[in-house]
């Protein structure tokens, strides 16, 4: 009996087939459906080697579950937005990889498939693991993590919970000056005047009279 893997990585048993069939995604118009005529006539993958090419854009977020190409998929044929595509697609498709160690990315061959024995459980000599880290591998050179868009990229859910606390503190900063004022809060103001030439008394105790009613009143 056949041991089932505790993670299910993605891979190809022909891993450089993927970089072909990206070269050819690239340049083929996109698609209403990547079908296995597509990928067989437009893409010129048949075999074995074709038909694991739409399960394998499936698991990496290419393709929907209907066959239809991902907004993933069209940003990968815009050379500027093609390897923040592919990082992106990379971090879907190997996430439980993520999970253990997000620079996954970044180990080198050695650390990369040791990660890839310990996620998926399977056997440290296998072919799997070999043909993950493989496949993986061919996936990087397409890829570009240091990419403002593959790092930087806000959801709209972010951007809704950043307008939600806005709204949040408003109320608060109302509240602290309303306890502010209870509390009798002194604060000092430097007042410059232009007083009249004058030498009348009168016309002084006037002018601080004033002041004192209208700025230096607790009513205010």
């Amino acid at each position: 009996m056949e041991k089932k893997l505790p993670a299910n990585l993605p891979y190809l048993a022909s891993p450089n087939s993927i970089k072909t069939a990206l070269e050819k995604i690239r340049n083929a118009a996109t698609p209403d459906r990547v079908t296995g005529d597509f990928v067989n006539t437009v893409l010129q993958m048949k075999g074995g080697t074709g038909a694991q090419i739409s399960p394998f854009l499936k698991k990496i977020g290419f393709v929907a579950s209907d066959g239809a190409p991902t907004e993933l998929y069209k940003r990968f044929r815009n050379p500027a937005a093609g390897g923040a595509a592919i990082a992106e697609a990379i971090r879907i498709g190997y996430k439980d990889l993520a999970q253990s160690n997000e620079y996954f990315y970044m180990l080198d061959d050695k650390g990369l498939l040791a990660l890839i024995v310990q996620v998926t459980g399977a056997e440290a000599n296998g072919a799997v693991p070999k043909l993950i880290q493989s496949t993986l591998k061919a996936l990087k050179l397409y890829a570009d993590f240091n990419s403002k868009e593959a790092a930087m990229e806000v959801p709209q859910m972010a951007r809704k919970l950043e307008s939600e606390d806005d709204a949040t503190w408003a109320p608060a900063t109302k509240q602290s000056r309303a306890e502010s004022e209870n509390l009798g809060l002194n604060l000092s103001y430097t007042i410059n005047l232009n007083l009249p030439a004058t030498s009348d008394q009168a016309v002084f105790n006037a002018i601080f009279r004033s002041l004192k009613e209208h700025l230096l009143s607790n009513n205010g």
